[in-house]
């Protein structure tokens, strides 16, 4: 049976009657001084009922708030840089235009300025006759960092020689602080299966570990005998490209996993899942608007990000590809707002292989 904090009626009521009974059955008059004690003892009662009651659900991962979250993950989680539980927001880097007069010497440290981040310079350089490229990072952690090509930085102190104004050529690498979601799934994830000396829950964990990584999977056999395949998403940092990552992400997810994976392993390959359009028709929707529509494809994606995978084992066979079934598809519109009916117009949809993941392709509507 689920235990429930009593209301504070229910237990005055309980003291109530626990003093009556102490007291030989005493009636408890309105206002006397025993009813009035009575009920304030029921108050302090209440109140200590509800701390246990909120202090047992942080003892747990599942339920813990914040602040206890953030112990159970220092417990149980070590991350690839070396720190322990939450995944800390990394800082943007890349590399900007200065321009200015030639000779001119741009010192290490010189702060730059954007919308939201400053900017620093890593290295000094001499400023070229032509455009030069200067490496820099952002002073603040997180995706705010991250700019486009073009997008424009100035400089915080006017320098005689050096351009007011400096042109990002690639500026990324910036991953917000670890949401209470990811960190929850990924305590339970160490919890539910405990290390094994390299196996593929084990290549999953290392992989989650990584900063920007959001979702990991491992495949044994996928790529033959004795092999290993991991694959990865990076939904925030990588929103841009579908959340998914590109050759420096694997790069750096590779380098990390060959510190950790065991020596035995043949071979060893990190890949991005390989993007598959799930395309669809619609035919006979109520209340068909420009709203409508665009509610049901907010829930056929976050149907696919909960269900979509690269590969997976069934009945004890691994690596089979996916299919994603129409059924899925038709409950995720009809859990969209503003859909009461409608036909979907689909076949169940089989990924062309176990490295493939599905992502909504286009809907159309008769």
């Amino acid at each position: 049976m689920a235990w429930s904090t009593p209301t504070l009626r229910q237990v005055r009521i309980m003291i109530r009657d626990d003093i009556m009974a102490a007291l030989s059955g005493a009636v408890l008059i309105g206002n006397s001084v025993m009813r009035v004690m009575s009920d304030a003892q029921a108050g302090l009662a209440h109140l200590v009922l509800r701390y246990i009651d909120w202090l047992a659900r942080q003892f747990l991962p599942d339920t813990a708030e914040t602040e206890w979250l953030d112990r159970h993950g220092d417990i149980w989680l070590v991350n690839a840089d070396g720190s322990v539980g939450r995944k800390p927001a990394t800082l943007a880097t890349g590399i900007v235009i200065l321009t200015g007069v030639a000779g001119t010497i741009v010192a290490s440290g010189t702060q730059l300025e954007g919308v939201d981040v400053s900017y620093e310079t890593t290295e000094q350089v001499t400023l070229g006759s032509d455009e030069t490229h200067v490496a820099v990072r952002a002073l603040d952690g997180g995706t705010a960092g991250n700019l486009e090509a073009d997008e424009t930085l100035s400089l915080i102190d006017e320098t005689f020689g050096i351009d007011s104004l400096a042109t990002v050529v690639v500026l990324e690498g910036g991953v917000d602080e670890e949401s209470d979601a990811l960190l929850r799934a990924r305590v339970l994830f160490r919890i539910q299966r405990p290390p094994m000396g390299g196996d593929a829950d084990d290549y999953v964990a290392w992989t989650l570990a990584v900063p920007g990584v959001t979702r990991a999977w491992a495949s044994p056999l996928e790529m033959g005998m004795g092999t290993v395949t991991v694959r990865f998403m990076m939904d925030a940092l990588r929103v841009a490209d579908g959340g998914f990552p590109n050759a420096s992400d694997i790069a750096d997810v590779k380098a990390y996993l060959d510190i950790k994976r065991p020596v035995a392993v043949k071979d060893f390959f990190v890949e991005a899942p390989l993007p598959e359009p799930i395309s669809f028709t619609i035919s006979n929707l109520d209340l068909d608007g420009a709203s409508t529509r665009a509610a049901i494809e907010v829930s056929v994606r976050a149907m696919l990000h909960e269900r979509g995978a690269p590969g997976y084992a069934r009945n004890g066979v691994p690596q089979e590809a996916q299919v994603i079934y129409a059924a899925w598809v038709s409950e995720a519109i009809l859990n969209s707002a503003g859909v009461n009916y409608f036909d979907l117009i689909m076949e169940d949809h089989l990924m062309p292989s176990p490295g493939h993941m599905a992502v909504l392709g286009s809907v159309a509507y008769a």
